[in-house]
């Protein structure tokens, strides 16, 4: 176990030159899963196994399956084809699946009564199930989809909080050979619509309701007018959540919900008496399995369509090999029933990270843990209290969650017993450097590492992680996930080191969507059309004089003042970095002089009144972290950032709302009114 680092030596920004603040306790390398791909490989350490899978991704992707324990119904002949080109390639030629396979038929045979889902509701009831138990809920739930008319290549709309059933319904759509189609649970009724209507999806399944923050939310009457705006729904099937009766029907609800008998269907009447041994489906490996829809600035969702042998083994060897998650394969099968490793990740069905904690926890034989409701409700130690309860080994949270909670101070995390957890992982936006120092002091208690990870829903994962081989310093990555030939290039596309440019990959990975739905020129224009044979992903990024990577925002996002440019994540973590201020956002916006001036922002900390002194001292703070030239137009204090409901602050929102512009697809935006508060700001 190592000892916390002196935080004294906190970084200037993003970059700064920070020692490590975490470093693998000795000997503790050669038990993680990495350590075990290395040895398959013959790699030395973590840049030689980087480089296998960047060169060499036949050799490396065998090995990697091979360590996942991957199981086929017909073992495939080829591992890649790209023969139509390396934004088309093919993976695992000849190769028969099925994710359900590998996340439950192989684990109900290894691992009947080891625990695979827990699930907590916001108002505190806990539901637990074996992989036998999950297996047989599972069988019954696709037996009672068939008897509706679902089969191989039909879309399934899954409009669900974080319950037991949203597991259950993904995976039973999964084994019949359907197509998934997740819905984030705070949409209205125009983006399921529209997202329904474009997979052409049969069925729709949904709740009567979920809580957040103790009040219900109606999800029915949402689910009712997408079904009916979308066309072709034929059944909506309906998890009784909440205990809601149906409008005409005796029961003490005091609000019934809407009912149609002739296409509503209730879930536990539909699962009543059906089979729970149900066949899987042997699928194709390149067989389509799920629909992500991701938000876009015209207002228009772009499909990213992920296959058997795609979404599921990038999630699982992303959660194997930098997060050490489960057990390599061959190795002794764990006799505590508990089932070792357990992962809770804050998240949401319609983000990638839901289907990605599903598919990855399962395949690799662990337990997931999925929470209904608000992490801060009805405590600020909600989540500190669930790792405590159900021992959570994983846990993953957002860089917004940390400074949320920041402001409660340190006692409600110290009042929990956090010493099952051994990694923390971050996803969703950059790391400030004072809110990651205080999750690692105090949450990680300076001896878990904080893995840092970036990618996408049309990557299936990562593209770049930490993990428990290399040293970790504030808001770094140590690298590119295994398996992915990352690199950052200039405008001409040639490699760039120590200084900011563009994220791309090199190679093609088994995860990597294929393509837009029904659009693949749009697909071809987004990715692949800046360079010839490089797939840009529109972040930018940077990597150290100590091969350290680091995203800096979107490319989109940054801001370029009279020539000089700078991310917005830099200028967030000077304003921070401020006393006063708890959370911040910046933009550009136009300027006749300068091209673009420098707008940010700020979330202030309770009892800290916005005036005209305090903004004068937070430009001059921007301007000492990152040159005078930099220094803000205006800092506008704010009561909330525009944001997604998985901690997104969503800057293009915020510019678009700034300067008058059209605001594009709002569908993911967790509150509304903060947008009103940003046009508020504008200058008369």
């Amino acid at each position: 176990m190592t000892e916390a680092a002196d935080l004294g030596g906190a970084p200037e920004d993003l970059r700064g030159g920070a020692r490590a603040f975490w470093t693998p306790p000795p000997g503790s390398t050669e038990r993680t899963r990495m350590a075990s791909l290395m040895r398959r490989l013959g790699a030395a350490g973590y840049p030689e196994l980087v480089e296998i899978g960047a060169t060499e991704p036949d050799r490396f992707w065998r090995a990697a399956l091979a360590d996942i324990g991957l199981e086929w119904y017909r073992h495939y002949d080829q591992v890649m084809d790209q023969s139509g080109g390396p934004e088309w390639t093919r993976w695992w030629s000849g190769g028969r699946t099925n994710l359900v396979l590998n996340c439950l038929d192989k684990q109900v045979r290894d691992r009947p009564g080891q625990v695979a889902l827990i699930s907590e509701y916001e108002d505190g009831p806990v539901r637990s199930f074996t992989y036998a138990e999950l297996a047989a809920e599972v069988g019954r739930a696709a037996a009672a989809l068939r008897a509706l008319g679902v089969g191989r290549g039909d879309a399934v709309g899954l409009f669900l909080p974080m319950i037991p059933e949203v597991v259950i319904a993904l995976l039973a759509v999964a084994k019949l050979g359907g197509i998934i189609v997740p819905l984030f649970s705070g949409y209205g009724a125009e983006a399921v619509a529209v997202r329904l209507s474009d997979a052409r999806a049969r069925v729709l399944v949904t709740a009567d309701g979920f809580l957040r923050r103790g009040s219900m939310v109606p999800m029915k009457e949402t689910a009712d007018a997408a079904a009916g705006r979308a066309g072709g729904v034929e059944h909506v099937v309906v998890v009784g959540r909440l205990g809601r009766a149906a409008a005409g029907a005796a029961g003490p609800d005091a609000a019934p919900m809407p009912w149609d008998p002739a296409r509503d269907v209730r879930w536990d009447e539909a699962l009543a008496g059906q089979p729970a041994d149900l066949p899987t489906e042997e699928m194709e490996a390149e067989d389509p399995v799920m629909l992500i829809y991701t938000s876009g600035t015209t207002g228009r969702p772009k499909g990213c369509v992920h296959v058997h042998g795609g979404f599921p083994v990038k999630a699982a060897q992303d959660m194997a090999h930098c997060f050490d998650f489960g057990a390599a394969a061959g190795a002794p099968k764990d006799p505590d029933p508990r089932g070792g490793d357990r992962m809770l990740w804050i998240t949401d069905i319609g983000w990638m990270m839901g289907p990605w904690e599903i598919m990855g926890t399962l395949t690799l034989g662990g337990a997931m843990v999925t929470y209904e409701g608000t992490p801060d409700f009805p405590a600020p130690d909600r989540v500190w209290d669930m790792v405590e309860r159900h021992q959570v080994t994983h846990l993953g949270i957002s860089p917004t969650f940390v400074r949320a909670v920041m402001k409660h101070g340190e006692e409600p995390v110290r009042r929990h017993d956090m010493s099952s957890l051994r990694v923390i992982g971050s996803t969703g936006e950059p790391w400030n450097p004072a809110p990651w120092e205080w999750c690692f002091t105090v949450v990680g208690g300076g001896r878990v590492p904080i893995l840092n990870y970036s990618g996408g829903t049309e990557i299936s994962g990562g593209i770049l992680c930490g993990n428990l081989h290399t040293p970790s310093k504030p808001c770094a990555f140590s690298g590119p996930v295994p398996g992915m030939a990352a690199d950052v290039v200039d405008a001409a596309g040639r490699p760039v080191r120590g200084e900011v440019g563009e994220l791309v990959l090199r190679r093609p990975w088994p995860g990597m969507t294929r393509g837009f739905w029904k659009d693949p020129e749009r697909y071809l224009a987004t990715y692949w059309s800046r360079w010839p044979g490089l797939w840009y992903h529109g972040d930018w990024a940077e990597i150290d004089e100590d091969g350290l990577w680091y995203i800096l925002g979107r490319s989109d996002d940054t801001i370029k003042i009279a020539g000089k440019r700078v991310g917005p994540a830099e200028v967030e973590s000077a304003l921070v970095a401020h006393p006063a201020v708890q959370e911040a956002a910046a933009i550009g916006v136009p300027d006749e002089l300068k091209g673009e001036s420098l707008v940010a922002f700020v979330i202030l900390r309770p009892g800290v009144e916005a005036s005209a002194a305090l903004e004068a001292e937070l430009k001059d703070a921007v301007a000492t972290a990152l040159g005078k030239a930099l220094k803000p137009k205006a800092v506008h204090a704010v009561a909330d950032l525009p944001r997604t409901r998985n901690a997104k602050i969503m800057r293009r929102v915020i510019r678009a709302a700034y300067v008058g512009q059209e605001l594009g697809d709002l569908t993911s935006l967790e509150n509304p009114a903060a947008v009103e508060a940003v046009r508020g700001a504008r200058p008369a």
